[in-house]
């Protein structure tokens, strides 16, 4: 072979292996519903490490998702609450096949860690508790705020409830905002409540309960849609789901 064929050869070899190797290597933009939080920021890197991907997730409540969704700006999955699915247009950016259910959480309430517990095992006794409560805190701009908001509406308490929330600005604010005794109660979605100095109280009662579920679904434009597949796999595997488990909730 002469040195001009040896020389396209090497060439066309390194750019074969260039290309393999950003086939391999993504790297992904994930919307990711903001009660997920603790989980994937546990699982991104285990899924890193084993696959050479880099993930970058974009935290953020129900509608802020639906909104970043529809935006036009670019992303590859979701890991998102249901209720974003529910949007036309949001279910539209996702790809045709049906999302995959990722995990799921019940709500309950949580106090300061050493405070007394009250009552919430009844329709009737939660009433009781929120409305002698000084204080309630939670994350409004979400499927799982706007369910609490609802659950007040059906206890026929929402307008009293009114002077007493106490809205933060993302779901991990809740505990911290009950730890230090900003709020008396918080109101959410249990594994958000399973922190550092706050206590759960107990669920909701049967009657009140309802569930959040996740879901995972590649983006319909993501230019990594293999990658992007992966990690919603990897969401699913027996590994992933004791992680699940350890932050409060249930798989699949």
């Amino acid at each position: 072979m002469d040195t001009h064929s040896l020389t396209a050869a090497t060439l066309g070899l390194a750019l074969s292996l260039s290309a393999l190797g950003a086939a391999r290597a993504a790297e992904l933009a994930v919307l990711a519903g903001g009660s997920m939080t603790a989980s994937l920021k546990d699982l991104g890197p285990r899924f890193e490490q084993a696959t050479g991907h880099k993930l970058a997730f974009q935290f953020a409540g129900t509608p802020e998702l639906i909104k970043r969704a529809t935006s036009g700006a670019p992303f590859d999955l979701g890991v998102v609450p249901i209720e974003v699915m529910k949007d036309a247009g949001a279910r539209a950016k996702f790809a045709a096949a049906a999302p995959v259910d990722v995990a799921r959480v019940g709500y309950g309430v949580a106090v300061r860690a050493g405070a007394p517990k009250p009552d919430v095992s009844t329709p009737d006794a939660l009433k009781a508790t929120l409305i002698k409560a000084q204080s309630i805190t939670l994350y409004p701009q979400s499927a799982a705020g706007a369910y609490v908001l609802k659950t007040f509406e059906r206890l026929g308490i929402a307008d009293a409830m009114k002077a007493k929330l106490k809205a933060v600005a993302g779901p991990g604010d809740i505990p911290k905002a009950v730890a230090s005794g900003e709020a008396e109660l918080g109101v959410f979605l249990t594994n958000v409540l399973a922190a550092p100095g706050v206590e759960l109280v107990g669920p909701l009662p049967a009657e009140m309960q309802s569930e959040l579920v996740f879901v995972g679904s590649v983006a319909a434009e993501t230019g990594s849609a293999e990658a992007a597949r992966a990690f919603v796999d990897f969401l699913r595997t027996p590994d992933a789901a004791a992680v699940l488990k350890a932050k409060g909730l249930t798989p699949g």
